[in-house]
């Protein structure tokens, strides 16, 4: 199961856990093995060019959707190159700063962020990346001119937001929440129409601001290279479903933040194309590049 991301992120955190239960569905092993680099691409591109044989999975995220809006030539077609199984997950962002920082609520942060006349700065995992898009958005919508400062994954990130490097960014609620815990980084909001039963007192973006853009998630699913047969991309689809109904793996996944969402492939395929023509307007409107 190849992972487009290094080991230790949302993305890989939920496919261990899912490639574990679909093994023993499936009465075999999988194995996980992390491709990064240049936005999830490099993972794409190695599953667009194994042997479709059942035997290379690929646990997809959102960035598949956003290359096209971000690269000339990604090096693979997220509509054509791959065969949908199921969505398996989504992961609200939490709004996440410094403590030192004396915002409070997102109100007190945007009039801080106003304040600091564009001297503010915020990290992502990679230029192009949800995160980025995130937080790129979020300043459009509130007003506030804030540096981008780009990250080889949200690990080296959070390391800076902890240490006062950087002042905000947005970050999977999974891998926010142990620093949430410990205090090293406040929550002020989440990226989801409801709040998140991790974190119950912080409100929602759209509770703090009444606008509903940035209604978001870091989204996963299964995919198998295109030509894969079709009793091998049934069975996989069986066993799939069975493993998002465990109990112990929902448990496991909701315990940590994420929203279960499975599915078909027909509603796999549309919510990819709603969420790329969603991303591309974001680009196009916010500037966003990978450079």
């Amino acid at each position: 199961m190849v992972v487009a991301f290094p080991a230790g992120g949302s993305a890989d955190i939920n496919a261990r856990a899912v490639g574990q239960q679909l093994a023993k569905e499936l009465g075999g092993t999988i194995v996980v093995e992390n491709k990064g680099g240049a936005g999830g691409n490099i993972g794409a591109q190695e599953v667009k060019r194994a042997a479709p044989d059942g035997y290379t999975l690929f646990y997809a995220t959102s960035a598949v959707v956003l290359a096209p809006s971000l690269y000339s030539n990604p090096g693979f077609d997220p509509y054509n190159d791959f065969i949908p199984i199921s969505l398996t997950a989504t992961i609200p962002l939490v709004l996440a700063t410094n403590p030192k920082l004396p915002a409070k609520t997102v109100t007190e942060f945007i009039k801080w962020g106003k304040g600091r006349e564009g001297q503010a700065n915020y990290g992502s995992s990679g230029a192009g990346a949800l995160l980025h898009l995130a937080g790129a958005l979020f300043l459009s919508e509130v007003g506030f001119k804030a540096t981008h400062v780009a990250y080889k994954g949200s690990a080296p990130a959070v390391v800076d937001l902890l240490g006062g490097s950087i002042d905000f960014m947005f970050l999977p609620i999974n891998e926010a929440m142990p620093h949430i815990k410990s205090g090293g980084l406040r929550a002020l909001a989440v990226t989801a129409d409801k709040r998140s039963g991790l974190l119950p007192d912080v409100p929602t973006i759209r509770e703090s601001t009444g606008e509903t853009t940035m209604d978001m998630g870091a989204w996963q699913g299964l995919m198998l290279p295109k030509g894969a047969p079709s009793d091998v991309v049934n069975k996989l689809q069986g066993a799939l479903q069975k493993t998002l109904a465990d109990a112990g793996l929902r448990e496991r996944l909701t315990g940590q933040g994420s929203l279960m969402l499975g599915g078909t492939q027909k509603q796999y395929v549309d919510y990819m194309k709603a969420e790329g023509a969603r991303w591309a307007k974001v680009v196009r409107e916010t500037g966003v590049t990978t450079q």
